[in-house]
């Protein structure tokens, strides 16, 4: 990109520039030159600190390499360890107690808990499904996924109906009923008998009346809050359990109503309460039309008028952002009004990036994060600006999450930049909610002092195993080889970490007004799996947990009606705080083990697959995240996150011998076959396999054997520069 125009002493892509003053800033009050003025500023003033926060990651990481290599020989001192760690600095010194004083905030924050979606803000569609996923079908979810298990037919009589064209699966689809119906009766149960004999449902002064074999109603009748249609045959009736909404559809016309006594064709469960609009680990943005690409998608959100266009069964459809629910309140008087979409965070890019889109007075790229927080926080304005619901953020919030931040300091910037902006574009002081991803070891180290450092505007903490695991192993790069990645779950300090969040965010006092976050289930096809494994997570006490698909949301919304996370939380605050600082720092390495031949090749096939499926995607067609099939042709959802470990643990067994770059080099190319052969039928792949000499290969090759060298091992560096060098060559 040659072409430039200035602004305010900044060199800015004419695309970027364009969608800034014709499409982002109509309507908000803010004057271009308001806005450039602004940014200038911002980076003037910001980019040298940003740029020394950097440098001093550089040269704590490069202290703590020279720590490890002069005492590998003596084995691993871990008090020595500890105290080498506060001597450097990297261990902050212990803030006084405190609690956050972050004013109050939208309820799916605060007080509600539920599902989190995480979503690229690149592509429409997936992130119109995301935002909508607030209301999700249990009978679908069940349905359409391997979570349904061995539930039973329902003991109550089915109407005979022909099996409709398309070949429904009529007994799956009873034994979808009945599972679904024994979660009513688990959550919102009558006061006698079961929603399975349930004949009819109506309302009658003011009250839910359900026939079974008996006229009954609920067994606590504060739980029903309103209908829609007529008193004595509603189409629908919402019910609340543990804060979360649960709407009963009734329409005998349909299939599934048809074979219903009662009529009800569908459970619908309030689900992904808060959706994350990613800017960074899921996306591939690599210069200004990328930038300019995703802002817009960003902006569409905040005025609401994004749309995407696709074809279902033929026929061509415009998604939209879903409406939101009016029902008539049980004795008739006001409406009730439900929110149709998720509310909204968006998560920028972290301190380390810069990019090509806009350039500084010397040329140089300005960093990435920095315009994210202009170009996100004013695109924003539209939604707080809006004359009428329906809105973001009923308390006039922005929530900007802030990844990949090493410690109290790194925070404080961030917080700085916030109020900078807040400041110059005319928003009210801590408008700019923050949230801090605890993904980077300094700050699970110090995250009490990270919490501090914006106790005024925090709003979110959670845990991120994935790119904290590749922290992990690139700060321990040079203590010895790491254990393999499977075992990485079952090590000390991962157990500290994923409860020291938890116990630090409540006892800064979190709980009930702030998210308390936990990580991504990473396999979108084992539901049955998830609904095993994740329920504890709301019993661990987070408020909110990750999830890949609206599916994985509405099933996952189950474990919060099985666990009240707020009567968790104040259980958890009477009991001395675990996870200790000393297994947070217990280092995850097999030195003590000999590996076979066999295991070794086991390892590095996995994780080389594991690359090579990630990066073909995202160096040759721009997809940042997406279901990749292992080694195995397990679907995995990969991200930058999972390559960074993948890419760590190769790079780390190289460097210490357990494997050799020509072991390394055979795999690669024998998984660069395998990853063709499961890419075969995507339009425009190109093999890396026939040569072995492609920019995907090339990237593939650069994370492993420079994997050492990579700042903290991040993927970024590398995955930027190829893609940018394969955009180039179209």
């Amino acid at each position: 990109m040659t072409q430039r125009m200035e602004r305010a002493g900044l060199q800015v892509a004419p695309v970027l520039a364009d969608f800034i003053e014709t499409r982002a800033l109509p309507d908000t009050g803010v004057t271009p030159a308001q806005f450039w003025q602004a940014l200038a500023d911002l980076v003037a003033e910001f980019s040298d600190e940003n740029q020394a926060l950097l440098d001093h990651r550089e040269e704590l990481q490069s202290r703590i390499d020279d720590w490890h290599l002069h005492h590998r020989a003596q084995g691993h001192d871990a008090t020595a360890y500890k105290a080498f760690l506060k001597d450097i600095g990297y261990i902050a010194p212990e803030v006084e107690d405190f609690t956050i004083t972050t004013p109050p905030l939208d309820p799916e924050i605060s007080s509600l808990c539920g599902p989190q979606l995480v979503v690229p803000v690149t592509d429409a569609r997936i992130t119109l499904n995301a935002v909508n996923a607030r209301w999700g079908s249990l009978y679908d979810a069940f349905y359409g996924t391997d979570a349904l298990g061995d539930a039973p037919v329902l003991e109550a009589p089915v109407s005979s109906v022909p099996p409709a064209a398309g070949g429904l699966d009529h007994d799956r689809a009873a034994r979808v009923v009945a599972r679904a119906k024994a979660f009513l009766d688990q959550h919102v149960p009558l006061v006698a008998g079961s929603w399975a004999q349930a004949c009819g449902v109506r309302v009658l002064y003011g009250g839910l009346f359900v026939d079974t074999s008996e006229e009954t109603g609920l067994a606590d009748p504060a739980q029903f809050l309103g209908y829609q249609g007529p008193a004595d045959a509603p189409s629908a009736v919402v019910l609340k359990h543990n804060g979360l909404h649960i709407v009963l559809r009734i329409d005998a016309d349909t299939d599934a109503g048809a074979r219903d006594p009662a009529g009800i064709c569908d459970v619908i469960l309030e689900a992904a309460l808060t959706t994350i609009i990613d800017f960074e680990d899921s996306v591939a943005c690599v210069d200004a039309d990328d930038k300019t690409a995703a802002y817009a998608n960003w902006l569409g959100l905040m005025r609401g008028d994004l749309t995407a266009e696709l074809t279902k069964n033929g026929t061509r459809m415009v998604r939209r952002l879903a409406r939101d629910m009016v029902f008539t309140a049980p004795e008739g008087e006001n409406d009730l009004c439900l929110k149709g979409r998720a509310l909204m965070l968006v998560r920028t890019v972290g301190h380390l990036m810069r990019t090509p889109a806009v350039l500084d007075g010397a040329g140089m790229p300005v960093f990435e994060g920095l315009l994210d927080a202009m170009v996100c926080v004013v695109c924003a304005l539209h939604d707080l600006q809006k004359p009428h619901a329906p809105r973001n953020s009923d308390t006039g919030a922005i929530y900007l999450v802030k990844p990949k931040m090493h410690g109290p300091a790194e925070v404080a910037f961030a917080a700085r930049v916030m109020a900078f902006v807040e400041d110059r574009i005319g928003l009210a002081p801590l408008t700019i909610k923050m949230g801090i991803m605890d993904e980077e070891r300094r700050t699970s180290v110090n995250l009490k002092a990270c919490i501090a450092a914006a106790k005024d505007r925090v709003a979110f903490i959670n845990t991120g195993f994935l790119d904290r695991t590749g922290d992990e192993i690139s700060t321990a790069m040079e203590a010895g080889p790491v254990c393999p990645k499977g075992e990485m779950k079952f090590q000390p300090w991962i157990s500290a970490y994923e409860d020291r969040n938890v116990d630090i965010g409540l006892a800064c006092g979190m709980g009930g007004r702030a998210q308390i976050g936990k990580g991504m289930w990473a396999v979108p096809e084992r539901m049955a799996d998830m609904l095993a494994q994740k329920r504890a997570h709301p019993q661990s006490g987070a408020s909110c947990s990750w999830v890949p698909s609206p599916t994985a949301a509405t099933l996952h919304a189950m474990h919060y009606h099985q666990v009240d996370v707020s009567a968790r939380q104040r259980d958890l605050m009477a009991r001395p705080r675990a996870g200790r600082l000393d297994d947070l720092l217990c280092l995850p390495l097999a030195t003590a083990r000999s590996f076979t031949p066999d295991e070794v090749s086991r390892e590095l096939r996995h994780n080389c697959h594991s690359i090579l499926g990630y990066v073909v995607r995202w160096v040759d067609h721009g997809i940042g995240c997406s279901k990749v099939p292992d080694v195995e042709n397990v679907s995995l959802m990969e991200d930058r996150a999972t390559c960074r470990i993948s890419a760590q643990s190769v790079a780390n067994w190289l460097h210490h011998g357990v494997t050799n770059e020509q072991q390394v080099m055979d795999i690669l190319r024998e998984m660069a076959a395998v990853v063709d052969a499961q890419n075969a039928q995507m339009p425009g792949y190109r093999p890396m396999a026939q040569g072995y000499g492609g920019l995907a290969f090339q990237a593939a090759c650069d994370l492993v054997f420079q994997g050492r060298i990579q700042p903290c091992g991040y993927t970024e560096p590398v995955l930027h520069h190829r893609r940018t060098q394969a955009k180039a060559e179209v």
